[in-house]
């Protein structure tokens, strides 16, 4: 089956990789945003993708499908768990843009 059949059943082939890109954009990311929303932390910070790659994989570069959380337990939490993923990693959270500035 070939990607744009995939992507017709809302999949995406299970070998498909990170684009090479990834680490330059990731930190090109977090020297814009090095900063946690949700706690104003600055530790562990992780790249979040709005639309999950699994998802959307054409959106993995895309600057606005990027956020910055973090997996620091600044708090006892780690946000991109639990804001990013709603507690689980299987799971994504539409709302996350705005759960994380609440």
């Amino acid at each position: 089956m070939d990607i744009l059949a995939y992507s017709l059943q809302g999949k995406i082939p299970k070998r498909t990789k990170r684009s090479g890109s990834w680490g330059t954009v990731r930190a090109e990311h977090l020297e814009r945003e090095p900063i946690c929303p949700v706690c104003e932390g600055t530790a562990k910070l992780e790249v979040h993708h709005v639309v999950p790659f699994h998802v959307a994989p054409t959106l993995e570069l895309e600057p606005g499908n990027s956020m910055t959380l973090c997996e620091s337990k600044k708090y006892g939490l780690t946000c991109h768990q639990l804001i990013g993923h709603l507690g689980n990693y299987r799971r994504t959270n539409d709302h996350v843009r705005t759960d994380a500035t609440v």
